[in-house]
């Protein structure tokens, strides 16, 4: 399989965005799947509502397209109906970790055999730009319009806390680390959940200044490191794999 035959075409263009992070991860995860020659009937896809949930619509292969926050449960149920699928969720941080928060917690504790990729854009960008639980402390959004006063959930701490776990943070923008990391998830037996640093520039980045999604993409690339063996949690600007 080439990475095109995982693309319906025939919905291109695609509603995000023009400089939106999200067709950049969508596009290294079609290349990753290339790399590790999965057929199509391999793979199922599942999101739930927003920006990063209108990908399900893009993928060339039996794809679900759910209500707001509840991705996980339904590629649970997927999963468990047929096991030997590579079941693969693509979803932002507002319907992974906010409105469907409940079941993120949930089945990563049952360490449920699937590959989670979350879109963390530190916004809900597709209503407007409101304040996300993963909006930085102090930040400006359109119901945040002083800064926001509370600090960001902690993904990582969520993830870690179960007995096992695979926890990767990757970006936008350090694309072959972001593709190798899918590749491990994917290989990962149990519940693989890559939080990848993202950015949307219409209702988010422009309230912050940005002109342009690449100017977001440098701080992007200013801010993180990759640690290629971190021994303990990764620190706030690293980029990094945890299993246990």
């Amino acid at each position: 399989m080439q990475y095109k035959d995982f693309v319906k075409w025939s919905r291109w263009p695609t509603t995000w965005c023009g400089g939106c992070a999200i067709g950049i991860v969508f596009k290294q995860v079609i290349f990753s799947l290339e790399r590790m020659g999965l057929a199509q009937n391999e793979l199922t896809v599942v999101s739930g509502i927003g920006c990063s949930g209108r990908a399900a619509g893009y993928f060339n292969v039996d794809s679900v397209h759910v209500t707001h926050g509840r991705a996980l449960p339904v590629a649970e149920g997927i999963k468990r109906g047929n096991p030997h699928l590579k079941v693969l969720v693509f979803s932002g941080d507002g319907d992974l970790v906010g409105i469907g928060g409940n079941h993120l917690i949930h089945t990563a504790r049952r360490n449920v055999d699937l590959t989670v990729i979350c879109i963390n854009n530190q916004t809900y960008g597709m209503t407007g730009g409101q304040m996300a639980p993963t909006t930085l402390k102090g930040t400006k959004t359109l119901t945040s319009p002083h800064g926001n006063r509370y600090h960001p959930l902690n993904i990582q701490g969520l993830i870690t806390s179960n007995h096992n776990y695979f926890y990767a943070r990757s970006s936008a923008y350090h694309i072959n680390h972001l593709q190798k990391v899918i590749r491990e998830a994917f290989a990962w037996p149990g519940f693989a959940f890559i939080e990848v640093v993202a950015y949307c520039i219409e209702n988010f980045g422009r309230r912050l200044g940005y002109r342009f999604g690449y100017e977001m993409l440098l701080k992007i690339k200013g801010i993180y490191k990759i640690n290629r063996s971190p021994k303990e949690r990764l620190k706030e600007n690293e980029l990094g794999v945890l299993i246990k």
